[in-house]
């Protein structure tokens, strides 16, 4: 098979990350005979410094023309601690979503057994704990109107149609149809507001409808409250969520947190074309340069590319297996390894090993 990845490596962390994802799909196309080929483009703070543009025309056409593109991270200071900043680097990656029609977030929430005591839960409520979150990215508060009226009042505009619903909830029902098949509940959770919030009740009135067409699919209903206790309380109950975009970006980062460390967790960014691939830790510019960053998340950013892009499940699996393998035998960077750290490339070297 040959395709074409864009690799945006963005900032901070990005770039040490990204290298090695990229390193690991090298060992897969030569393990199983594969033609990759890699072309950079700049987003962020570093398309910003270089350009003004935190998604430059050249990026957005790159990613346009690849099958598949590989994620860094994005932010730096200099913005984060500027709230006036006109231009920010998380602009970048909204406009390439809204762009590439990116609508769904896909992010699994997995223990590795090796891990569990890095995790602030308890061991027991870490057992059998395997659930997916699909979050939907492009409608909702954060694409709605903002402004300032008056120096004393803000308003933000939350607005969904009821077939942007329908698409994602496409992709999370189907899911649960798939994870059923290997033995898994086959459960979707909607969450949402629906006691307060309009919207919400568009998304349950849409969901309850929806399933009619999935009766093999149990579905319950969750207020995003609940929805964030049960995460730490029973995070097992879960299989498939489905929720909206905001709601979806704040539980899916507390999920991460079940899983030990932010650094070993993937995500992918679909919808009707080409997809998207990234880590969900941030740019974490404190490691920037230092070579201490855990590129597992980034490398099973790729496993997941190669599976939803590509459907080259076989290869996807061996690249999970080989990051499992690695932590089974005590690797690990200082994140999840504070008495016997090793770098970066060290630990990328281990999985590729692995893999080998």
């Amino acid at each position: 098979m040959k395709k074409n990845i864009a690799v945006l490596p963005g900032d901070g962390i990005g770039p040490e990350v990204t290298a090695q994802a990229v390193r690991v799909l090298k060992t897969i196309a030569k393990k199983f005979n594969h033609e990759f080929e890699f072309k950079e483009g700049l987003v962020g703070a570093a398309a910003i410094d270089k350009t003004g543009d935190p998604l430059p025309d050249e990026t957005l056409e790159l990613c346009k023309s690849s099958d598949a593109i590989l994620f860094g991270s994005i932010g730096d200071p200099k913005y984060d601690n500027d709230p006036k900043a006109k231009i920010r680097p998380e602009q970048g990656l909204l406009k390439l979503r809204k762009s590439l029609g990116l609508f769904a977030n896909i992010r699994p929430i997995m223990v590795f057994d090796s891990l569990k005591n890095k995790s602030p839960l308890k061991n027991e409520i870490l057992d059998n704990v395997d659930f997916v979150v699909f979050r939907e990215l492009t409608g909702g508060i954060y694409f709605g109107e903002h402004s300032r009226p008056t120096k004393t009042s803000a308003r933000d505009v939350s607005e969904y149609t009821k077939e942007e619903i329908e698409r994602i909830a496409i992709l999370a029902f189907d899911s649960a149809k798939a994870r059923k098949s290997v033995g898994l509940k086959g459960k979707v959770t909607v969450v949402d507001k629906a006691n307060v919030l309009e919207t919400s009740r568009l998304w349950r009135e849409t969901i309850q409808e929806f399933s009619k067409g999935y009766t093999e699919i149990e579905v319950e209903f969750m207020y995003v409250d609940n929805a964030a206790m049960q995460i730490i309380r029973n995070p097992k109950n879960f299989d498939v969520i489905l929720t909206e975009n905001m709601f979806g970006d704040i539980l899916t980062d507390e999920a991460s947190m079940i899983a030990g460390s932010l650094g070993v967790l993937p995500s992918a960014s679909v919808g009707n074309g080409i997809s998207l691939f990234e880590p969900i830790h941030g740019s974490y510019p404190q490691a920037a340069g230092k070579n201490i960053a855990n590129p597992i998340g980034a490398i099973l950013s790729a496993a997941m590319l190669l599976g939803i892009a590509f459907k080259l499940e076989k290869e996807s699996q061996a690249i999970y297996k080989a990051v499992k393998k690695t932590l089974e035998e005590g690797y690990g960077t200082i994140d999840i390894n504070s008495t016997n750290p090793i770098s970066t490339e060290e630990i990328a070297n281990e999985i590729s090993e692995n893999l080998s």
